[in-house]
């Protein structure tokens, strides 16, 4: 039997199947992606757009893009009020982020000290950052946490299985154990320095599960805010990090240096 070459037909529809291949995801990273800049006009419809709250998540995000360049978005400022009490943890995260970029704005202000109450230790850390640029020291007790070790705890009751290992590093979201048919997934970032419990063991709710090493991020967003609202009684946690530590960049010593220094001028004269 003859072997027929595919005709002109068949090639157009693999190449157009191959293109889409291509296009498709593209299209998805493209309409997904946070740093795709957004007209004014594109910024209105987002956040008007309540079925979609990663649009909204999406004007957040370039209403700080803009602010970092000293642009005034002052016009948008409702809209980020109205996030900041969204059901939506990743929305009033990021509003609580904004918020802290602009400390001229008493509105915001009183909006961080709500988030500070937050259920999410993620929403209220970025609170506390928030606070600091306004010199509100509200937030300390968070801003130390950020230095330290974060303790993962149970949920709820349940047979123990974990889904991480001594050495991993998690993110926010990231599946940590399951307690029975209860996910148990990580609120913060941190690499597992420890598991709390026996593989199988039957915990209690708010039994520890996980300890997380401080995220270094977090660790050098902390130091900087403390060098603006520290107190003598954080000096213990601040100095743990003038010392080069696995993990963390160079920057994070110098910082923690300055910050204490910080600290202790403005301790009072015994």
């Amino acid at each position: 039997m003859a072997f027929r070459m595919p005709g002109r037909r068949a090639y157009l529809l693999i190449t157009l199947f191959a293109f889409l291949l291509v296009l498709l995801p593209f299209l998805f990273w493209y309409q997904t992606w946070f740093g795709r800049k957004l007209s004014d006009a594109q910024i209105d419809s987002y956040f008007a757009d309540r079925s979609r709250p990663r649009h909204a998540q999406h004007a957040l995000v370039q209403l700080g893009e803009r602010l970092s360049r000293g642009q005034d978005v002052s016009r948008w400022y409702a809209q980020v009020l109205r996030q900041a009490s969204s059901p939506s943890l990743e929305l009033r995260q990021t509003a609580a982020w904004i918020m802290g970029q602009d400390p001229r704005y008493e509105p915001f202000h009183q909006a961080l000290l709500q988030l500070l109450h937050d259920p999410q230790p993620m929403v209220r850390r970025n609170a506390a950052l928030g606070l600091a640029a306004f010199r509100d020291a509200t937030g300390r007790p968070e801003l130390v946490g950020m230095l330290r070790t974060y303790t993962i705890p149970a949920p709820a009751a349940g047979a123990l299985r974990y889904r991480i290992k001594v050495g991993e590093y998690v993110n926010p979201g990231t599946q940590v154990a399951r307690l029975g048919d209860v996910e148990v997934r990580s609120a913060l970032p941190g690499e597992v320095r420890a598991l709390d419990q026996s593989d199988g063991a039957t915990v209690h709710p708010g039994d520890p599960l996980a300890d997380l090493s401080p995220d270094p991020n977090h660790v050098w967003e902390a130091l900087r805010a403390l060098l603006l609202v520290g107190q003598p009684s954080d000096l213990e946690d601040v100095q743990r990090y003038t010392r080069p530590a696995p993990g963390m960049p160079a920057k994070v010593p110098v910082q923690a240096a300055e910050t204490a220094q910080a600290i202790q001028s403005r301790a009072p004269v015994q």
